[in-house]
């Protein structure tokens, strides 16, 4: 599978930061020719199923998404979210963790991600890494309003 981490320091609070992150329907439009679909209802937390259908007409493929691990952020604490990618396309995980900033105000944000494309070679995994770090790097970007 191919790995990949971004981490971030953002002005907002780890309760922002979470907000903004886990708002599912908020990713729509952060990467390219992309729309979220929630279809489990409110509030979010474990056994929520989103899909993301990335593409243009006959071309998308769709990625279901599932959290397996909910913990918000408490005061001062930490919070992390785990999605398991059930599609055809797309396999894997992603993780959210956000944490309060060791100095001053605001957060630090980790995001992982790993993950198999269907039928892409392994000897690829590296160049799939380094497209996910940038594609979800420009998401993060636009979801904490940078």
């Amino acid at each position: 599978m191919a790995l990949f981490r971004i981490d971030r320091r953002t002005e907002a609070g780890p309760a922002e930061v979470w907000l903004r992150l886990t708002d599912w329907a908020r990713h729509s439009g952060s990467v390219p020719l992309t729309r979220i679909t929630v279809t489990t209802p409110p509030p979010t937390g474990v056994g929520t199923v989103f899909v993301a259908r990335t593409g243009i007409g006959p071309l998308a493929f769709e990625d279901p998404m599932e959290v397996v691990v909910w913990e918000p952020p408490g005061p001062g604490g930490a919070g992390r979210c785990r999605l398991e990618k059930r599609g055809r396309v797309v396999t894997g995980w992603a993780e959210i963790e956000v944490r309060p900033a060791a100095e001053g105000a605001g957060a630090l944000l980790v995001w992982r991600e790993d993950l198999r494309v269907w039928r892409l070679p392994r000897v690829l995994d590296p160049l799939t890494s380094r497209a996910g770090r940038y594609v979800f790097g420009r998401a993060l970007t636009v979801l904490l309003g940078r």
